[in-house]
């Protein structure tokens, strides 16, 4: 009678997150996620996109978690169940699934389709089924194991709280949520079956700590929307070309812009593959509906010949969405600022990053090497227009607060900031190395026996 856990990847680092839990002979594993900044490095790729590679080669670069720290777990797997669709979270599965024959993959309706998607347009195969679940069902996996989706708000649709019942305990998984009360897309967090959980017990909570030591609440999603507005006005960008760059998966934000765009009478552009690939994810299971009039390009001739109709027209007729907020090389807007494809930009060019920097010394250095080239022409820039995905100290608190669980495992920061949830536990009455654990990649811990 064992309830184990073991943090495979995103606890000594921040990404390639993958949590294992075994219960007794039985095995699922939480998240199989891309560590993005060595697989960038590795690969050359924007952010978003993902190319086919070899699965050992991603392992021995520390861009997949290392399942052979599982070795002995292998064959014990049931279940993969990711908890929304970033690629640090989904973005190993079509390396890796192939390793877990005959294992189902497990998630809510919009990170089964991005699933689904980067299999089809990077033609990657794998056999493992693709099972849907929507936020407030359960699945049972087995006998002894079964999982219940639990609905959050997060920078991308359909995230859920992971919640795994078991004879001898239940674990809460919330590796990437906030708490945002006023979304511009989808439902409020869930906080009534949140609260019921902890009513009920938890025995553990696996809990990012990206910005615990941020001492607020996260903004709402609708701020966001509300700094745009005052960017994307007629009085501010009247007779000026408008390019924005955010995440290709902030459907929110993507909804918000479109908008705007339609406010000011713009003609709206999508330029970028990753862009692309998650709005047409988006638009085919009704999350959020692409105009028909609005292009999604992303080969190199579609991009070109649309530029230079923008620049026959006027910049000043057009919204133009693109990848590279993080100032990726290969990306659609550093391609603009290097003059590689059509677009001319100028004076009369306002470039809005709706987005952080990702504070990473790949990210910092690429994002100061693009700004000083788009300077370079004269463009007016416009940074961190943008309210977190993630939640703050004091949503953990309120998290931990409602769920009340026996023990709690800070994750999705590496060591370096993991310690600042474990501080804020601390604070609230747990105690270091009993009921709050700071683990590292590979380490197991076992909550009942």
């Amino acid at each position: 009678m064992v309830l184990e856990i073991c943090t495979v990847g995103g606890f000594s680092e921040c990404g390639r997150n993958c949590t294992a839990i075994r219960v007794d002979d039985e095995v699922i594993i939480l998240d199989l996620g891309l560590e993005m900044e060595s697989y960038i490095s590795h690969t050359q790729q924007d952010r978003e996109n993902v190319v086919k590679l070899d699965a050992e080669e991603l392992i021995k670069v520390n861009a997949v978690p290392n399942l052979h720290l599982i070795s002995d777990w292998m064959d014990k797997v049931k279940a993969i169940i990711p908890s929304h669709a970033h690629l640090d979270h989904i973005g190993a599965i079509p390396f890796l699934a192939s390793r877990f024959k005959g294992v189902p993959i497990i998630s809510t309706p919009y990170t089964i389709e991005v699933i689904s998607t980067i299999l089809k347009e990077e033609r990657l195969q794998i056999s493992n089924e693709l099972i849907i679940k929507k936020s407030g069902q359960k699945y049972k996996v087995s006998k002894n194991i079964e999982v219940e989706f639990v609905h959050v708000t997060h920078s991308i649709p359909h995230t859920a709280m992971l919640v795994i019942n078991t004879p001898y305990g239940r674990v809460c998984y919330a590796n990437d949520y906030k708490l945002d009360l006023t979304p511009v897309l989808g439902k409020k967090p869930d906080l009534k079956r949140i609260k019921e959980l902890g009513n009920e017990g938890v025995d553990l909570l696996i809990c990012e700590s990206l910005y615990a030591n941020s001492h607020r609440k996260t903004p709402s999603e609708a701020v966001a929307k509300q700094m745009l507005k005052d960017i994307l006005n007629n009085s501010c960008a009247d007779g000026h070309g408008l390019v924005v760059t955010t995440f290709a998966s902030q459907i929110a934000r993507i909804k918000s812009i479109i908008e705007l765009g339609q406010k000011l009478d713009r003609k709206i552009v999508f330029f970028g593959r990753s862009l692309r690939k998650y709005l047409l994810a988006a638009h085919r299971i009704g999350v959020l509906r692409i105009p028909k009039e609005i292009p999604l390009l992303s080969r190199r001739h579609e991009l070109d010949r649309m530029m230079r109709k923008i620049n026959r027209e006027g910049q000043e007729k057009y919204l133009i969405v693109c990848t590279g907020h993080q100032g990726e090389q290969r990306a659609v807007l550093s391609r603009i600022a290097r003059g590689e494809l059509a677009l001319k930009l100028n004076s009369k060019t306002m470039c809005v990053f709706s987005c952080s920097v990702i504070p990473v010394e790949l990210n910092i250095k690429n994002r100061e090497r693009l700004e000083s080239t788009l300077r370079s022409s004269g463009v007016r820039i416009f940074r961190d227009v943008h309210a977190s995905g993630h939640a703050s100290r004091e949503d953990h608190r309120e998290m931990i607060q409602m769920l009340k669980p026996k023990h709690i495992i800070p994750s999705h920061a590496g060591f370096g900031l993991a310690h600042h949830l474990r501080d804020l536990a601390v604070e609230m009455g747990y105690v270091d190395n009993k009921t709050v654990h700071m683990m590292e990649d590979g380490k197991r811990l076992i909550i009942s026996k």
